[in-house]
């Protein structure tokens, strides 16, 4: 748990009392990308520049900024940042977005809000001469793929960001995006496994599509249509989960398996693992402990690569020092199926989607969820 600093008259101490300087204000890419490492960072220039040094780094956005030549400290909010995850695939497969977030942070720096995009969610996907692509009504994981494309090459992931990246600037009407990260999504067991497993409350018991209880891969039936052979379970209540297993969880999103509300349900899990995943980053046990801090930092930094506009990690770490896990308000955007002749061609948003968007645009969020407190995913 996270306790605020005691007063002067005494009270309950911080958990940062006693924690170095350095560790305090460079607890500080879990807050920017927490989803996509929940790491944390130290502040000694020999960590900072080996974790700076691992991080990989590429021109996200096409505007060649893929790092900052010099340390700077002008971050301005309000932010938006665009984090999105890929399941590992062959070199020469195009990659797909399996999971889009995007992290808002208003002018203060010290609160923000985060919401998930469906991967299924039907676009309209605009042209992209980089890769030879016309534009296009899809589901939106399909950007990235269509944007990765390279004549005579194997596909580009971070080519394929930037057509991602428009793609989702026109659905939310964000004009531009001040950073962005993916997240290799086999990144997540080095991280989990380096801060000692992550504790969750599982909200319903959920079966594993594809996972036995030792972790092994459960079988293909023959003839396709599933697998076979005994399914991991993670039981409702609080539990420890080792990396392999946070995945798995996070990955379900089947009513058979114990989602009743599909890949919104899974959007969810997303979510709260990323809050877990802050809040176990930001813990003394983390933080005050050297070895597994290092750990936490080099998984991390083999698991993403960034662009922060010019800006590097660290940068955006100390702009946003002040914020906490408690202070992320978790957004869900309501939707469903579209359907034309018997097919399902993807997922749309309800019509007050757009004043959600409309409202983060004119930084009045607040506002909104007084108004529409049905958005807020209280589910922790």
């Amino acid at each position: 748990m996270i306790v605020g600093k005691a007063g002067k008259g005494g009270g309950k101490p911080s958990v940062w009392a006693g924690v170095p300087r350095w560790a305090r204000v460079c607890t500080v890419f879990g807050a920017v990308l927490m989803f996509l490492s929940g790491a944390v960072l130290v502040g000694t220039e020999a960590l900072m520049a080996r974790y700076e040094g691992a991080v990989g780094k590429a021109d996200l956005f096409g505007d060649q900024a893929a790092g900052a030549k010099e340390r700077k400290s002008d971050i301005k909010g309000p932010l938006n940042i665009l984090l999105v995850g890929v399941d590992p695939r062959k070199a020469e497969q195009p990659p797909l977005a399996d999971s889009v977030m995007v992290l808002h942070v208003p002018a203060g720096l010290d609160r923000a809000y985060l919401f998930s995009l469906p991967r299924d969610l039907y676009v309209d996907i605009p042209a992209f001469s980089q890769a030879g692509y016309n534009g296009g009504r899809e589901k939106l994981n399909a950007a990235m793929s269509h944007g990765s494309r390279r004549q005579g090459q194997n596909p580009d992931a971070a080519q394929g960001f930037q057509l991602l990246s428009k793609t989702v600037e026109q659905v939310t009407g964000i004009e531009r995006f001040d950073a962005g990260a993916i997240i290799n999504f086999s990144g997540f067991i080095r991280i989990v496994d380096a801060m000692g497993g992550v504790t969750m409350n599982i909200e319903r018991d959920v079966r594993s599509e594809h996972r036995r209880p030792d972790g092994t891969h459960r079988e293909l039936r023959p003839g396709g249509g599933g697998y076979l052979g005994p399914q991991a379970e993670y039981k409702k209540g609080t539990q420890h989960l080792k990396g392999w297993q946070a995945l798995d969880y996070v990955r379900q999103r089947y009513p058979k398996n114990g989602v009743p509300d599909g890949d919104y349900g899974r959007q969810r899990h997303q979510q709260q693992f990323v809050k877990a995943m802050a809040s176990q980053a930001f813990s003394a046990d983390v933080v005050t402990n050297p070895i597994k801090l290092d750990k936490v930092l080099r998984a991390a930094g083999q698991s993403l690569v960034f662009n922060g506009r010019g800006h590097s990690v660290v940068d955006y770490g100390l702009a946003l020092k002040n914020l906490r896990p408690n202070n992320i308000q978790m957004i869900k955007l309501p939707g469903g199926g579209i359907m034309e002749n018997g097919k399902y061609l993807g997922e749309r948003f309800e019509p007050a989607v757009q004043d959600f968007f409309a409202s983060l645009k004119n930084e009045q969020l607040d506002a909104f969820l007084l108004e529409h407190p049905e958005f807020q995913n209280k589910a922790s």
